[in-house]
């Protein structure tokens, strides 16, 4: 990330998760960071491990949900640091609860989280970005963007709604012949505290449907797509496998997770009776990136790897279709001579 160290990155829910994660890597790029999020002490242990790590930051408490006060955060990055190279927004809330027993205002808080909470980011950024033609805008995803799964019909429904939004600007942006990128990075199960401070109404506690992969798996992919622009990026085999098997048998794909998806989103631990959540307002406590399930979570994934390595694997490839020739050409060499020798 040679080019990170003059970078200025905002970053939605910075203090936690694939967020803090994130931001560590622009850290230690050296790079300036706006930090985005709701709960103020998280932010500021997370503005010190910033300076700690070699880079610059400036903490602002803000609920995404509300466009203005994003608009006021990028004024505050861009009069602190200058322009904004890479907005990445991913900033999220969830509800792990059957449709029939959500209330219309937690699906309206997910909704206005985790998808409208995109769509004022990438106004924000663009706002900034277009007076140049120049900047990236980062929509962090997931595979339910394309599959959705039971008790997180809220959730699923934003990623898809971040989905067909993204594409829509896109769009508009080749229209406009402009130099902005928008790209989305699709992320598989991942360890984060969100299992532990989501609002659930389900008797045991909340887990990632596995495999599962660490948050700076998540990281990485996000500020690898960042400098090389693509159009999307999946992290991990599993959500490569989901979209494909989506996309011809979706079918199959709701009756199986029918019958799986429940139970595969809970542990066999009964859930805590009116725990905090952070649905409407922070949890307080020591949480970082990742969260409770690091001895099952995988710290690399060999399909990222394959994703941003592509002329290593066209070229092993080309190597091992040669090493192939080689062989199937020198063995019916060798059976020709042998042939010639019994004649």
């Amino acid at each position: 990330m040679a080019d990170s160290k003059s970078k200025v990155v905002v970053v939605t829910g910075a203090s936690a998760g694939v967020g803090r994660a994130t931001v560590r890597k622009y850290a230690e790029a050296g790079a300036s960071v706006g930090l985005l999020a709701r709960g103020e002490g998280r932010l500021e242990e997370t503005r010190s491990e910033v300076e700690r790590l070699g880079g610059k930051a400036l903490a602002i408490p803000t609920d995404v949900a509300d466009a203005d006060a994003v608009e006021r955060a990028a004024e505050k990055v861009e009069s602190t640091f200058g322009p904004i190279d890479l907005w990445i927004n991913n900033a999220m809330v969830t509800v792990i609860s059957p449709l029939a027993e959500l209330t219309p205002e937690e699906f309206r808080r997910v909704t206005d989280v985790t998808y409208l909470g995109t769509v004022h980011g990438t106004m924000a950024a663009l706002k900034r970005m277009r007076k140049r033609d120049k900047g990236v805008i980062l929509q962090v995803g997931s595979a339910l963007a394309y599959r959705a799964i039971p008790l997180q019909s809220a959730y699923c429904g934003a990623k898809h709604a971040i989905q067909g939004f993204s594409e829509s600007l896109r769009s508009e942006l080749i229209h406009e012949k402009s130099s902005i990128e928008v790209i989305m990075v699709q992320m598989p199960a991942l360890n984060t505290p969100q299992f532990d401070w989501c609002r659930t109404k389900m008797p045991y506690k909340c887990q990632p449907v596995p495999p599962i992969y660490q948050p700076e798996v998540a990281a990485e992919a996000i500020v690898w797509a960042a400098s090389h622009g693509p159009r999307e990026l999946n992290v991990g085999g599993n959500t490569s496998v989901i979209l494909a098997l989506n996309k011809f048998f979706p079918g199959i794909g709701d009756r199986y997770l029918g019958m799986t998806g429940f139970d595969d989103q809970q542990t066999d631990t009964p859930e805590e009776p009116g725990r905090p959540d952070n649905l409407f307002t922070p949890v307080e406590g020591d949480w970082a990136a990742q969260g409770r399930f690091s001895d099952q979570a995988k710290e690399h994934s060999n399909s990222l790897w394959a994703s941003t390595h592509k002329g290593a694997v066209a070229a092993a490839g080309v190597l091992v279709a040669g090493m192939a020739y080689y062989g199937l050409k020198n063995g019916s060499q060798t059976k020709s001579s042998a042939a010639q020798s019994a004649n």
